[in-house]
């Protein structure tokens, strides 16, 4: 279009067609119709490998389409005003409850995870709500005690039920579908969008090897339910791939400046190489994965790094596991973590057994427990997966009260 011709009016181009909109209220056939054809024209403007609205596979539960937001917008408001989303401000991300008020949370990490991301996204010219719903709920069936509460609680379910695994991608989307809303009396959690709930349960930010991803665009709503392990699983949108790799770019420099903070590791420790590839502090290894990733994906169908920084990442993370993930301090904490949610889970199995004991004890943790029990025996649930998904939905505070007082004489 050269500097003569005039920019086409999309608001025009609508009054000539229905002729002028009413303003006194919004929720009308020519508002709406309006409305679409905005959303419409900013989607056809996206890369050809973002995932647009109209293309989705809709929800569980049909609804009726919002007037304003698009489906993923919706999903992003459930998921924030939810209680799972609420309860991430007090449970671990590295370090359990920790006094230091600048060691990371995992509602944090989730709002790191949500800026990378969404940063990415735009740079890639990707669908922006897509990614911010997937990254905003993509923690939210996180066990209490980071993943060394998610390794505890595995364990303890298989020793009542061999039938049973806990991956906390797995129980954030029981949570979205299932959990969600339940003590209000709903019957589908929070019905998001197969989109979000694909790039939630595939987001697995553990496969320290994984630097180039493909989408899966083949994914039907039924293959969420047949999976087994998130981490076999990419994304079917581009935009759950950006969330997942997000996922380990937002932890891997920001547990170094915790292991830093709780006198375990510095970036000085850092081997020269890797730190002279991506960078000397968190923000500098942000900038340069970030940066690398936006290069190496422009107008393609998969989110990448190149080598070079992709084994540098590969590596970094590997530092972690060795250096922090097993230091004797954090080995003592997952020590704890063992026996405190070894402990909640033997006494809440009991008290499940015979909830009318566990009334009479006039015990508040148990009588809570009895109270959650209710909604879902009627429903076929077993003990051992009620007391997973209780135990699940506890912060770090929560679950250590429920100790103190099942087991403090």
């Amino acid at each position: 279009m050269n500097s003569t011709t005039p920019e086409p009016n999309f608001f025009s181009e609508y009054e000539r067609q229905i002729g002028p909109t009413k303003t006194d209220y919004i929720d009308n056939p020519r508002d709406r119709e309006l409305l679409t054809m905005l959303r419409d024209e900013r989607e056809n403007n996206l890369s050809p490998y973002a995932f647009k609205s109209k293309s989705g596979q809709g929800r569980l539960t049909e609804e009726e389409p919002c007037i304003i937001r698009s489906p993923y917008e919706r999903d992003t408001g459930r998921i924030i005003y939810s209680q799972a989303f609420r309860r991430l401000r007090h449970k671990t991300q590295v370090f359990f409850n920790p006094k230091n008020d600048h060691i990371c949370s995992r509602i944090e990490h989730v709002i790191y995870v949500n800026y990378i991301a969404t940063t990415i996204a735009r740079a890639l010219n990707l669908n922006i709500d897509l990614v911010q719903a997937i990254s905003l709920g993509h923690d939210i069936g996180h066990a209490p005690f980071g993943h060394s509460g998610e390794r505890a609680l595995n364990e303890c379910a298989k020793k009542y039920d061999s039938s049973l695994v806990f991956h906390h991608e797995m129980q954030s989307l029981r949570v979205a579908d299932y959990l969600a809303g339940r003590n209000k009396g709903y019957k589908s959690g929070l019905n998001l969008t197969f989109e979000v709930r694909d790039g939630i349960v595939s987001h697995c930010g553990e496969t320290y090897s994984e630097y180039r991803l493909t989408p899966c665009r083949d994914k039907k709503m039924e293959d969420l339910i047949l999976l087994v392990r998130p981490a076999d699983s990419m994304p079917a949108t581009l935009e759950g791939c950006v969330v997942r790799i997000a996922d380990k770019i937002a932890y891997v420099g920001r547990d170094i400046e915790d292991a830093a903070r709780a006198g375990i590791l510095e970036f000085e420790d850092i081997p020269p190489a890797i730190r002279s590839r991506l960078g000397q502090n968190n923000s500098q290894i942000i900038n340069t994965l970030v940066a690398d990733i936006v290069h190496h994906s422009l107008n393609k169908d998969e989110i990448c790094l190149s080598d070079e920084a992709g084994e540098a990442m590969q590596e970094l993370l590997k530092e972690n596991v060795e250096r922090i993930y097993r230091s004797d301090k954090i080995k003592r904490y997952e020590q704890r973590v063992s026996n405190t949610v070894e402990a909640l889970f033997d006494a809440l199995m009991a008290a499940i057994a015979d909830p009318e004991k566990a009334e009479r004890s006039g015990n508040s943790v148990f009588n809570e427990l009895v109270d959650f029990a209710k909604i879902f025996k009627n429903e076929g649930q077993g003990d051992a997966r009620i007391v997973m998904d209780y135990i699940a939905g506890m912060t770090d505070s929560f679950a250590t009260r429920c100790y103190e007082k099942i087991y403090w004489v």
